[in-house]
């Protein structure tokens, strides 16, 4: 079993040290380490395309991870407050979301988006006082509002997990001193799981920054990283990719950890 274990990582992760070995490479091979340098983060770094591209998804990851941040904690809040059965179903539906595929639910965001410009489209043409009424399409908006709702499942279960362990004897404690709703949220409960929320940030962040398969139906002219990336190897692997994947591997790393660490020191200190 250790000996299976071991030929499944290094099937795994083995791959994913040669691009960081090869982006250190000082030839422009991709497959023949000739000696050590730094020259090609430099080179990705100053690539006027790559920073537009990087720049597109550092927007739509900070912002879409802030919508499911928010809309996120107030759905795992409101969860708590309805019946078993209810919330077995939505319970369902954000693991749902999780589970499903990226490629459906990129196809099924890209037709649902459609059909809304189709009747919004006309009827801003209709209303607009001017000659040349506002078209709304593919973009920034579409690429927010698809990873927006597709990592806001993620932030709610992790929420939902947290305020699930707190219990309900500090809320109704403060019910009992005559605490306002508004109050106990803000002086109790927000404290208490705002590590959580925190955490499913940085995740719903990792995952936006990553993700190529959704954003490929929906983004329209924009070009994020992930589909920069794509469209470069097809012309072949240089060390400026594998600079720019290990920059990537480095700041999801690093996300992810901060994530781990923030969810496991809450627990910790109760």
């Amino acid at each position: 079993m250790r000996a299976f274990a071991t030929a499944v990582y290094l099937f795994l992760y083995a791959p994913i040290a040669l691009v960081v070995l090869f982006s250190f490479n000082s030839g422009r091979s991709a497959s023949e380490f000739v000696g050590f340098s730094t020259q090609w983060y430099g080179r990705a770094l100053s690539n006027t395309f790559l920073m537009e591209a990087l720049q597109t998804s550092l927007i739509v990851a900070f912002v879409s991870a802030t919508l499911a941040a928010v809309f996120g904690t107030m759905a795992a809040i409101g969860l708590e407050r309805v019946g078993g059965r209810t919330r077995a179903v939505f319970d369902g539906l954000f693991a749902a979301a999780i589970v499903v595929p990226g490629v459906v639910i990129g196809i099924s965001t890209l037709v649902a988006l459609v059909q809304v410009f189709s009747v919004l489209n006309p009827a801003l043409a209709a209303l607009w006082p001017g000659q040349a009424p506002p078209q709304l399409g593919l973009g920034y908006g579409s690429i927010i509002a698809a990873h927006g709702m597709f990592t806001m499942s993620l932030v709610a279960m992790i929420v939902k997990a947290r305020i699930a362990s707190l219990g309900r004897d500090i809320v109704e404690a403060s019910n009992d001193l005559y605490a306002t709703p508004l109050t106990t949220f803000r002086r109790i409960v927000l404290p208490q799981i705002r590590p959580s929320i925190l955490a499913g940030f940085l995740l719903a962040f990792t995952f936006s920054f990553d993700d190529f398969i959704i954003a490929f139906f929906v983004a329209g002219s924009n070009n994020t990283l992930p589909m920069y990336i794509f469209a470069s190897i097809r012309r072949g692997v240089t060390p400026e990719i594998n600079a720019v994947a290990t920059m990537v591997l480095a700041a999801s790393i690093v996300m992810i950890v901060i994530a781990r660490f923030l969810m496991r020191d809450k627990k910790t200190a109760d």
